[in-house]
């Protein structure tokens, strides 16, 4: 195995040439996925000699995104401590002070781990996919395909992440502004590092490529509850493909894909490889975290958590389970009048400590085994709903929402001013995805692809300023570490 002797100043520089070179061996199956075993350091020399072994690459990307600092934890937080939901109680700079205060530079903690921690990945899996083109007789070619489209999946996913947080939205210029450094080739050494940033439809177009590519190649479904609900198939594709054209304000688009996987009619189900469908109980999908609602999640267990202060109920449950770090605002939509105090979803998730309310989403206490929820069916039909709104069909769109809610507040009416017009009723779709969404990470991708302004935030005797699109703070800049080894940035 090659040894790399990294100092800590040259630790970025070689990150990804590092992380391309272990590889490791494990099997791909339900225990694997949520008890894994120690990990078996083999040649990258050897790493694809084998079915099995190649089985084992596959398996290091899916670890690879639920880092702490990724779809572990941390990436969720971020998005939702940008917003206007939450209160920083504990003044905490470790636990993402500064991006709740909309103040975070280049240099900040979370700016660089983040990055860092997605481009580790991105490049995982384009050192997977070239290994995987140099040993595909090696596979079974149905693996061959299958294997080739997760990972593509994967990269789609770490990329809509990263372009979403540290760079304007497509619809504030089409796609026009600085996007990311887009890598799409393996690299094992610095020789490559310089790389200029792509258009923000330059991204978006390699994201559709791949969720295309993926949806075309990936299985319909899989052996069990538990891998379909943690590895991609055809219908993941399919459901961040409507999330990925809601960024981009492509409504026709978002309705076409939804339709794949939506029925004509409520109950609105999945009608091709895997049933998606909400469930009764709201609750259920973050007790049982293999329901058909997920589509698709980040699995932990006690042998594989998320790590200290990356964990969801770490941050948002109220000690003793969590630390308390941010309570609710009772500016935000806690405190709106139309969400119900019957609600089902305001009865099991929110709960009163010490004065201030707090998010019980994610109830399970150290070491914080909830799974990572990164595609709800709930989600996909809050999507199809507000394209179908945005291209005029109100009708279908009132459906899906009205799913959505009278799942969790069944007596529920919405008021005709708002869902008889356009504008009211997806005024009234963004926020019911507040209320049902809560928590999982899209509150401040929904504010940037909407252009609105991040509101100001004030409580625990600290404020946070009001954010415009046009504030250089409405998104996240280039990290140091990034611009240091990267000249052409």
């Amino acid at each position: 195995m090659k040894s790399l002797n990294i100092t800590l100043r040259k630790r970025y520089l070689l990150r990804m040439a590092f992380l391309a070179l272990p590889f490791t061996f494990a099997a791909c199956d339900t225990d694997e996925l949520l008890n894994p075993v120690p990990e078996t350091s083999i040649s990258d020399k050897n790493a694809f000699d084998t079915p099995d072994r190649i089985q084992g690459q596959i398996n290091g990307l899916y670890d690879a995104l639920k880092s702490g600092q990724f779809f572990g934890g941390r990436l969720i937080v971020y998005n939702e401590i940008r917003g206007e939901e939450y209160i920083n109680r504990l003044t905490n700079g470790v636990t993402g002070l500064q991006t709740w205060q909309q103040n975070v530079q280049s240099g900040t903690n979370e700016v660089q781990n983040l990055w860092g921690a997605a481009y580790a990945s991105i490049n995982r899996i384009n050192v997977f996919l070239q290994g995987l083109e140099d040993n595909k007789s090696k596979i079974d070619p149905t693996l061959y395909t299958q294997y080739q489209a997760e990972a593509k999946f994967l990269r789609a996913l770490s990329y809509h992440s990263l372009v979403t947080l540290y760079a304007k939205p497509f619809n504030a210029d089409n796609g026009a502004s600085p996007g990311l450094p887009l890598r799409l080739i393996s690299e094992t050494s610095t020789a490559n590092n310089d790389l200029a940033r792509s258009t923000v439809a330059q991204v978006y177009a390699q994201i559709l490529k791949d969720l295309n590519e993926a949806e075309g190649g990936l299985p319909a479904s899989y052996a069990s509850a538990v891998l379909n609900t943690t590895r991609a198939h055809k219908n993941t594709a399919i459901a961040l493909k409507t999330r990925v054209y809601l960024h981009m304000g492509n409504y026709a688009k978002v309705v076409e894909e939804a339709q794949k996987i939506v029925s004509a009619a409520a109950p609105f189900t999945a009608t091709t490889g895997v049933a998606h469908a909400l469930q009764a109980d709201v609750a259920v999908p973050f007790a049982n975290y293999t329901t058909t609602e997920s589509v698709f999640s980040m699995p932990m267990s006690d042998l594989d958590a998320p790590g200290l202060q990356n964990q969801l109920g770490y941050y948002f449950n109220a000690a003793p389970t969590g630390n308390g770090e941010y309570y609710l605002n009772s500016a935000g939509i806690v405190g709106d009048a139309s969400w119900s105090a019957t609600d089902a979803r305001r009865v099991n998730f929110i709960v009163a400590a010490g004065g201030n309310q707090y998010l019980k989403k994610y109830n399970k206490p150290a070491p914080f085994t909830d799974y990572v929820p990164v595609i709800r069916y709930a989600e996909v039909l809050l999507n199809y709903a507000e394209a179908a709104a945005r291209t005029n069909d109100l009708a279908k769109a009132t459906d899906l929402l009205s799913a959505v809610r009278k799942r969790s507040d069944a007596s529920y009416t919405f008021p005709a001013e708002s869902v008889s017009t356009q504008p009211a009723l997806v005024s009234t779709i963004l926020k019911e995805r507040r209320i049902e969404l809560l928590g999982e990470g899209f509150r401040s991708m929904d504010i940037m692809r909407t252009l609105q302004t991040f509101p100001e935030k004030t409580g625990s005797g600290l404020n946070a300023p009001a954010v415009a699109p046009s504030s250089t703070d409405y998104v996240w800049p280039m990290p140091n570490s990034e611009i240091a080894t990267n000249k052409l940035l």
